[in-house]
């Protein structure tokens, strides 16, 4: 499934950003060290903790710069989740 904010991340020319970090950087300069799960921007590689997560960073992230696609940084998990559509992509 896609939508128009995926079609660039969909083309053979698009590279994924780098991650970072490998955990959510905004939680560790709160001073919180536990966390539900990871999210990355896929437009600038930010990574940050999901809605599960008391802080909620990836959507804070998004509200901040407009950024519409997060990917789950978890291992062994590939879905990306669209904010503007509010669906899985």
């Amino acid at each position: 499934m896609s939508c128009t904010h995926t079609t660039a991340f969909d083309s053979r020319t698009w590279t994924e950003p780098r991650p970072d970090a490998e955990a959510c950087s905004d939680c560790a300069a709160a001073g919180y060290d536990v966390w539900s799960h990871l999210r990355m921007c896929l437009s600038c590689g930010h990574v940050a903790c999901c809605d599960s997560s008391p802080p909620k960073h990836a959507t804070h992230h998004y509200e901040q710069t407009g950024h519409p696609v997060m990917r789950s940084f978890e291992p062994g998990e590939a879905w990306r989740w669209c904010y503007e559509d509010a669906r899985v992509v």
